[in-house]
């Protein structure tokens, strides 16, 4: 009952420190706005992804009116690919600011249309989106240090502390209590918002309450940290240094000096790069014998080698076939990036264990299915829906295959990521 009694003792001393009251407010308002910027950012992609799925078929309807053979039907039809939003995106938006998640694609050569992206904000790809995860990741640590670190140095201020000392019987015990209560109440904000954000967004049960998991052992970590610090018989400004050096240390540096680590250690070729060789194979093969073209195809497509060319300027076959070529030149290239990112990727999951900060965003966005995995498994949808073209397109084309139109309702439908 003693302890129940100073529980409560504590929870009606922090209710009346309006220090402590204003930070809780605090918290709570921004949670709530990094909250509420993530389930419009959300709700903006999906009506996006809606739109763009209405405006592709009006647009794929209009054009069926006017082909006449296969070459132009595949030409001239797009094809809208997309990685729609989790329902736990709204938390943390990761890779979602940075990669693209939509496309409209041809049955053209395909690696450069993989690596073209809209033109984002720059000031957003530089510092990344205000969200749930980042907020918590790294601005919450620093209330906590706000609120902790001079428990006992506010005590000596006021002139209570040895009265303190002397009357609760456990000084331990006590102090620790008073960190928990704050502490709590600060997981509380963030928790009771996340929750509410959940629900208008349709989030599953489980992901919240792992979430919250996440967080409250996050919390539990920064609040260890900053009691144990904050007990050092020094003075509060040595104390305060000394938790902000920790949060600079474990937020910025490491995660900064591991970045340029990495990227050294592991090299990789940019996408702007895999886009250029594709366009110059591409551009080239219109000056190159028909049959060099035909010969690099058939070595990977022999079941089209007997097809019969047809003695003409131009043939859908051929131009078909060096656009296939142009992504077979790159697929080593493309290759590389993949995995060169899939490689970095995975040493910063390893080294984000010694940065707290790094290792819960990257949890939440992993959770959220907006991290790297989650983007470079849309980039292999993308390209099986488009290897799914090819295989309805090639008998039509190398058969040579009466064009009829009734047999578009057939094309392969994208499937997205679920």
């Amino acid at each position: 009952m003693s302890t129940f009694n100073a529980l409560m003792r504590e929870i009606k001393f922090t209710a009346r420190d309006r220090t402590v009251v204003f930070w809780m407010v605090t918290v709570l308002g921004l949670s709530a706005i990094s909250l509420a910027f993530g389930l419009a950012e959300v709700k903006h992609q999906q009506a996006t992804i809606q739109q763009l799925l209405d405006a592709n078929q009006q647009e794929r309807d209009a054009e069926f009116e006017k082909l006449k053979d296969w070459g132009s039907a595949a030409y001239y039809t797009f094809h809208l690919t997309y990685d729609a939003p989790s329902d736990f995106a709204f938390a943390a938006l990761g890779q979602r600011d940075v990669q693209p998640w939509k496309h409209r694609i041809r049955m053209l050569a395909l690696e450069g249309q993989i690596y073209e992206r809209d033109v984002g904000n720059p000031s957003i790809a530089l510092i990344g989106r205000f969200d749930f995860a980042f907020f918590t990741a790294f601005i919450v640590p620093l209330v906590l240090i706000i609120l902790l670190y001079d428990l006992r140095a506010s005590e000596k201020t006021a002139g209570r502390y040895n009265l303190l000392e002397a009357t609760v019987g456990q000084s331990s015990s006590f102090w620790f209590l008073r960190a928990a209560v704050r502490s709590g109440a600060l997981f509380l904000c963030l928790i009771a918002t996340l929750f509410i954000a959940g629900m208008i967004a349709g989030t599953a049960f489980s992901k919240l309450l792992l979430a919250g998991l996440w967080v409250l052992i996050y919390i539990i970590f920064w609040t260890v940290i900053c009691f144990f610090i904050a007990a050092w018989r020094k003075p509060g400004s040595v104390i305060l240094m000394t938790l902000i050096t920790v949060w600079v240390s474990t937020a910025v540096i490491l995660p900064a000096l591991s970045r340029l680590a990495i990227d050294k250690l592991v090299p990789v070729p940019p996408g702007a790069d895999i886009l250029m060789m594709q366009r110059e194979t591409v551009n080239d093969a219109w000056d190159l014998p028909r049959e060099t073209t035909m010969n690099a195809f058939f070595e990977e497509h022999p079941q089209w080698s007997d097809y019969q060319q047809v003695e003409s300027s131009f043939e859908w076959q051929w131009y078909y076939a060096f656009q296939q070529v142009g992504d077979q030149k790159t697929r080593d290239l493309s290759t590389a990036y993949q995995n060169g990112r899939l490689q970095r990727a995975d040493i910063a999951a390893w080294v984000s264990l010694l940065a707290p900060p790094s290792l819960l965003e990257r949890s939440l966005q992993a959770l959220a299915n907006t991290d790297l995995n989650t983007s470079i498994h849309y980039e292999e949808s993308v390209r099986a829906y488009h290897a799914a073209l090819r295989e309805f397109y090639y008998p039509k084309f190398f058969l040579n295959q009466p064009f009829d139109k009734a047999l578009l309702k057939n094309l392969p439908k994208f499937e997205p990521n679920q």
